[in-house]
């Protein structure tokens, strides 16, 4: 039974806990879209020449197609038949004229329109390229943008972090002046602050490296500072959906699965093209051949086309390769179609999993560690227990802070993969301990109970997506 004394100090914790700590429902309010991040997203699509290229190149293929429409271009030909070398002897001789032949190639009928398809599908693949590299470049700088908010508040969480060390320090400077602790106590709290610098530089580097990643991508100065006005715990959580219904919004938006569709249309009018060339191409020709006043001018008429005679080495193999094509473009359409399934199957579990993970830090986990580190501290102001009990305590609660923070982070990590339509597999990032696991070696994710219910929560929330490492790599 709780005395009614800890009853009191609980409910004393919990009114200096911050409210979105204490959320029951697991879920943040939605709030509107950063205008920092959306000021970041319209730089960096305006400036990122990846997306300059992929729209170039599909303007490129649309100019092709009524190139690949159009007959081609007529020859003339000018020329001159004269009898004997002395003399020019047109006017003179029936048999000598001027020649002006006009001839047209005329593609066997069919032909054009299919190559007109061919064309027109390589442009429709050629834009579905450009909303890949748009998808891309969005969720780059969503994700870098994240990046920079988890390293900052990591770096807020360092710096209480150093609070709870100094106030720990305090008080075993005290208890070691007083007769009543050891020396070892106080040479250990000064330990770990200094294992805190190390810890500090660390993360500056890497709050550097977010930075330059996210000016590159809108062609900014490198130390051009990124001002942030948000923090990850006050992120929204993205929302899961039904099975089908992730999978109906995710079938129509993925530019791959676009693309392999196109690429099996493209197969079939090869088809259908490579049939059609077993027939020959005519070319019509007309000619006027004037001699002069003496004589009626000549004209000439004709139609030519070419003999297939080889077409078993060639235009019937030809249209054996375009159906081989065609079903290798259809295998190829249902191998993404199960890719891009797995994948959204995958982020709903990782998510379902993440979801429930930051559910229990806000319900009851933050709490509990918060109410041992402080009953920790108490008892050890009072020689109840040891100074490494207050050290694993107070890291365990400082762990299970960043462990909320990277559960949160991972979660907005598939709501970013789920914007972009990724056919990448969801990656871990949630590392177990953290600050605290870090800040006491052999405690923290393997030692305490906090750490150990870091642990689980890293352990729930592994293959999350995404990036950063935890402090204790540091």
């Amino acid at each position: 039974m709780t005395s009614p004394l800890r009853r009191q100090s609980l409910y004393a914790l919990l009114a200096l806990l911050p409210a979105s700590a204490l959320a029951l429902d697991g879920a943040v309010a939605s709030a509107p879209d950063d205008p920092i991040l959306a000021r970041l997203v319209q730089e960096s699509v305006a400036a990122r020449p990846e997306l300059r290229q992929a729209r170039e190149q599909a303007r490129a293929e649309r100019e092709r197609v009524p190139q690949a429409g159009a007959l081609p271009d007529p020859v003339v030909t000018l020329g001159l038949q004269n009898d004997g070398f002395r003399e020019l002897t047109i006017g003179k001789m029936e048999s000598s004229y001027y020649q002006l032949m006009l001839s047209q190639g005329l593609p066997w009928p069919g032909k054009t329109g299919l190559r007109t398809d061919l064309a027109r599908l390589a442009a429709e693949r050629a834009e579905a390229a450009v909303e890949r590299v748009r998808l891309g470049v969005e969720a780059d700088v969503r994700r870098g943008y994240l990046d920079l908010l988890l390293v900052r508040d990591r770096l807020a969480l360092l710096d209480q972090l150093e609070g709870i060390w100094q106030k720990s320090a305090g008080i075993a400077r005290a208890r070691y002046e007083s007769g009543e602790g050891a020396q070892s106590d106080v040479l250990r709290s000064q330990l770990e602050l200094n294992r805190l610098k190390q810890r500090r530089w660390g993360l500056q580097s890497d709050e550097r490296v977010r930075l330059q990643s996210l000016n590159r991508v809108r062609a900014r100065p490198l130390d051009e500072p990124i001002p942030t006005t948000t923090a990850v715990r006050d992120l929204p959580l993205p929302v899961l959906q039904p099975a089908e219904a992730a999978w109906a919004g995710a079938e129509p938006r993925s530019p791959e699965l676009k693309q392999a569709r196109i690429d099996a249309s493209f197969a079939e009018a090869g088809v259908a093209l490579a049939r059609r060339d077993r027939w020959p191409d005519l070319a019509l020709t007309a000619a006027l051949m004037p001699r002069g006043s003496a004589f009626e001018p000549m004209w000439q008429a004709g139609v030519s086309f070419t003999l297939p005679i080889w077409s078993l080495r060639k235009q019937w193999r030809a249209v054996d390769e375009s159906e081989a094509r065609a079903a290798a473009g259809a295998a190829g359409t249902l191998a993404v179609g199960q890719v891009l399934r797995q994948r959204v199957e995958e982020r709903r579990s990782a998510l379902t999993t993440l979801l429930e993970t930051v559910k229990l830090y806000r319900e009851g986990l933050l709490v509990q560690s918060q109410a041992t580190a402080e009953s920790t501290l108490s008892q050890y102001r009072v020689g109840r227990v040891t100074f490494a009990s207050v050290l694993e305590a107070n890291a365990g609660y400082v762990a299970d802070q960043e462990g909320l923070l990277l559960a949160i982070a991972d979660a907005v990590r598939i709501g970013i993969a789920d914007s972009e339509v990724s056919l990448a597999p969801p990656g871990g990032s949630l590392a177990a301990g953290g600050l605290g696991g870090a800040a006491i070696p052999g405690t923290g994710a393997a030692g305490g109970p906090q750490g150990a219910k870091g642990g689980a929560a890293g352990a729930a929330a592994g293959g999350a997506g995404g990036g950063g490492a935890s402090m204790s790599s540091m």
